[in-house]
């Protein structure tokens, strides 16, 4: 159903989608018909192209009703037919979302809600991939900063400077992965003669959060079902004459959580164990 709502941004990309499911055609068509999916639902019952593609669950028994069921994931292809990209976790409980997979991967960012927040020497805005969210679900956090102008502030990475630096509080809500930050520009201090890196200007901050399970997550919830996940950023900035004061920006991001869709097709549909 997420992958549905960004289909449209897929297509603009020249991308079309289509989604893989060992079920059955009827089942695929009683759950496109009920979530209102538009794109196509592909039937591999013997999971022939699963086993091809090695994305296979072998320690699902293969007596239970849910054996030949692949891990969950997300591949993307050229115009030849050839995977250019894919999108896969260790734990078949988690994956990354369509919307995270078109900002890190395109750069495009689905609308959502955003939080503003001023500094002295830059203003930053937090936004994300996703605002309604579900457990194991990977999406992209985004900062956008705008610094002041003649403002400079040193990269990851920098000697005998205080650099950008972007973390994550702690929370059972949700596990954070590593930040991404963009190429950043030499700048030649000429009075020290010394060569430092630098951000000026706009910058686009990116890092992936995984939202952790029901157990942890429900607890977190307000009255509204939503949940907040905090940072900071420590930064200092400098201009042409005189290096500032460090400083320490909070930052938030509110999530609607969301439960799965635990309807299941009628029971004529319903796959049966398979017999010994």
């Amino acid at each position: 159903m997420e992958l549905e709502q960004n289909t449209k941004e897929f297509e603009k990309l020249g991308l079309k989608v289509a989604g893989l499911s060992y079920d059955s055609r009827a089942v695929l068509k009683n759950f496109a018909d009920r979530k209102s999916i538009h794109f196509p639902l592909l039937s591999d019952p013997d999971s022939k192209v699963i086993r091809e593609l090695g994305i296979l669950n072998e320690e699902v028994p293969k007596a239970s009703p849910f054996s030949g069921i692949p891990y969950p994931g997300t591949y993307i292809l050229d115009h030849n037919g050839v995977v250019v990209a894919k999108y896969f976790e260790e734990d078949y409980k988690q994956r990354f979302t369509a919307a995270d997979i078109l900002v890190q991967r395109f750069g495009v960012m689905p609308e959502s809600r955003k939080s503003e927040v001023r500094g002295k020497q830059l203003d930053a805005t937090a936004s994300a991939s996703n605002s309604i969210v579900r457990t194991g679900q990977r999406i992209a956090l985004v900062l956008d900063l705008q610094l002041k102008p003649n403002m400079h502030v040193y990269a990851p990475g920098v000697d005998g400077y205080i650099p950008i630096d972007w973390k994550m509080k702690e929370a059972d809500v949700s596990t954070a992965h590593e930040a991404t930050y963009p190429k950043p520009e030499i700048l030649f201090l000429k009075a020290i003669n010394e060569k430092v890196p630098v951000f000026k200007g706009h910058i686009r901050l990116t890092r992936d959060v995984t939202i952790g399970p029901d157990a942890k997550v429900k607890p977190a919830l307000d009255a509204n079902g939503q949940f907040v996940v905090e940072g900071t950023l420590r930064y200092q900035a400098c201009d042409d004459r005189m290096c500032y004061i460090p400083q320490e920006m909070p930052l938030t991001w509110t999530f609607q959580y969301e439960g799965f869709d635990r309807q299941r097709v009628p029971e004529e549909l319903q796959r049966k164990p398979k017999q010994p």
